[in-house]
């Protein structure tokens, strides 16, 4: 994280002068410049804005960046990023009223039932027994900052390797630290899933908009990346039961 307090820092320069907010309430969206991370829920929010210009970034921080140098007029993004990001970077705010709630699932393709059915028995195991709830409080509380989750280390597994693919711009649910490790809420989740599978877990970094295409295709075995369920993507790819409920929320200037 502290990676991208610096870049948004270079970025908007030292000593300018503060752009001013426009926007004050969820009202005062239509007609404004909203930037959004490029095939995201709330990409999807934003063009539905009425006269908004939607700005779409490859990531969700360019966005945050565009929005303190008053490229943009406010930013439309899942609640727990957004949270850390008005955290860390000074200037910036939450409107108090969210946009909309969601819920969050992990990709399989729809080639792969079984998987579907083990990874949904894993996570009402680790429902039950706390695990989940234990994983994702320890980032959201800040405590974690490596892993919640110290999964098996083991020589060999009976079922092989799981290949999850994510894209690790999205504090807490995933990051890359600065000696380069995937770390986050997804990548406790998974590690604990495939504890319970007897399988190795191996996660690749990818573009968002790549995410669902790398499952539907094969190339990954599944997605977990803060991704909604959402009917669209349903048409390419199965989700899981849903392990947690989030906000699309806005960011502006104070």
């Amino acid at each position: 994280m502290a990676a991208i307090v610096c870049l948004i820092m270079i970025m908007s320069g030292c000593g300018e002068e503060a752009v001013a907010n426009t926007v004050n309430s969820l009202d005062d969206l239509s007609g404004k410049k909203i930037g959004v991370q490029r095939k995201t829920t709330g990409d999807i929010y934003a063009s539905d804005i009425e006269d908004a210009e939607v700005v779409r970034f490859n990531r969700g921080i360019d966005a945050v960046t565009a929005l303190k140098k008053g490229v943009i007029d406010a930013v439309i993004i899942d609640d727990e990023p957004a949270k850390v990001f008005v955290e860390e970077v000074s200037g910036l705010t939450l409107l108090d009223e969210p946009f909309a709630e969601e819920e969050y699932g992990i990709a399989v393709s729809k080639d792969n039932p079984e998987l579907l059915k083990d990874i949904n028995t894993a996570l009402e195991k680790l429902e039950k027994d706390g695990t989940l709830a234990h994983i994702k409080d320890a980032w959201i509380m800040g405590e974690a900052k490596v892993t919640a989750y110290e999964g098996q280390d083991k020589d060999s597994y009976a079922d092989g390797v799981l290949k999850m693919i994510t894209n690790a711009e999205f504090p807490p649910y995933e990051n890359i630290t600065e000696d380069g490790q995937i770390v986050g809420i997804d990548i406790d989740i998974m590690k604990a899933v495939c504890d319970e599978l007897d399988m190795k877990l191996e996660v690749e970094n990818t573009a968002f908009d790549s995410v669902i295409v790398s499952v539907e295709r094969g190339m990954s075995s599944a997605a977990a990346s803060g991704i909604t369920i959402t009917p669209e993507r349903l048409e390419h790819v199965d989700f899981s039961n849903p392990y947690t409920t989030a906000k699309q929320v806005v960011i502006v200037r104070e």
